[in-house]
């Protein structure tokens, strides 16, 4: 089953207490579309600057990824910066250099528009909202947004989340989203502004998932050489997804194992700069992970 992401292929320059590396591969979709290669086929819709290298692009290429609707612009692509704090769960914003994708207006191949499985990545709602009028009868819809959209355009996200069945945010954006001081609280507050499905990231922390009336909690993977935590949520998003588009199953049940693979793809990338951390992983990794998260978990039942 095709899977559809939407969102941001950028260059990012990132500081750690340890090291610092300029220019290497970012942007949610990238993340996204390489972590849900490995269980799909994937389509990317970003747009590109002239300055874009070839041999970056060929990255995702060898994962088959569906460039068709990557578009490159006259001007310099999208460009971030950030330094990372001594727990490495802090960062700050060094610059942000829109570009090229200050003016991103998707438009979505004809071959695209039947895609069963969408991601909408981190952009502005109303452009998400343009997106989903171009694709038909979608079987499943996620997407991802951010504080500043939470506040800024909250009247066309709001429109956008009655539309989606799963959002995907981390802890401080599910609060400012709902309103509530707790996660449990912000999940259910946020089902009930229309998807049905939610996830909350919590870092190393794991992930809660809200799928109908269950709730579920995944730890984190135990990763003793952290490098890098830039994309983490978005290769988690695409670990999801594209395991859900692999097994074509969106019961409540699977949801659960799709979190845990979600949870593995992003311990994997985080072991690297960029998407370094992705780049040795194959399916016998995954698999050999998944059993290790699978005996980190298990217990006896209480007797009491």
């Amino acid at each position: 089953m095709s899977l559809l992401v939407v969102g941001s292929v950028a260059y990012d320059s990132i500081e750690t207490p340890s090291a610092k590396r300029d220019d290497v591969l970012g942007g949610s979709a990238t993340f996204f579309s390489y972590a849900a290669s490995f269980f799909t086929d994937v389509r990317l819709v970003a747009v590109i600057g002239e300055d874009f290298l070839e041999a970056d692009l060929d990255r995702l290429r060898q994962r088959r990824v569906d460039l068709t609707g990557l578009v490159r612009e006259p001007g310099e692509s999208f460009r971030w910066g950030g330094r990372y704090h001594d727990n490495m769960n802090e960062r700050t914003t060094l610059f942000t250099y829109l570009n090229v994708f200050q003016s991103f207006k998707p438009v979505l191949p004809p071959s695209y528009r039947a895609t069963p499985l969408v991601f909408l990545a981190n952009i502005d709602p109303a452009l998400q909202l343009d997106v989903l009028d171009q694709i038909e009868s979608p079987e499943l819809v996620a997407c991802d947004t951010m504080n500043f959209w939470i506040d800024g355009k909250r009247d066309e996200l709001l429109e956008l989340l009655a539309r989606i069945d799963v959002l995907v945010v981390n802890e401080e954006e599910a609060l400012d989203l709902s309103g509530a001081h707790y996660v449990a609280g912000a999940g259910r507050a946020i089902q009930e502004l229309g998807p049905r499905t939610v996830i909350i990231k919590r870092g190393e922390y794991g992930a809660v998932l809200f799928s109908d009336q269950d709730i579920f909690f995944v730890h984190g993977y135990p990763v003793e050489d952290l490098t890098d935590p830039t994309g983490a949520g978005d290769t988690f998003a695409g670990g999801f997804m594209g395991y859900l588009a692999r097994t074509r199953d969106f019961s409540a049940r699977n949801m659960r194992v799709a979190t845990v693979v979600g949870s593995l793809m992003a311990s994997f990338v985080v072991e690297g700069f960029s998407l370094e951390g992705l780049y040795n992983v194959d399916m016998q990794k995954i698999h050999e992970r998944y059993r290790d998260f699978v005996a980190h978990t298990q217990f006896d039942p209480l007797k009491l």
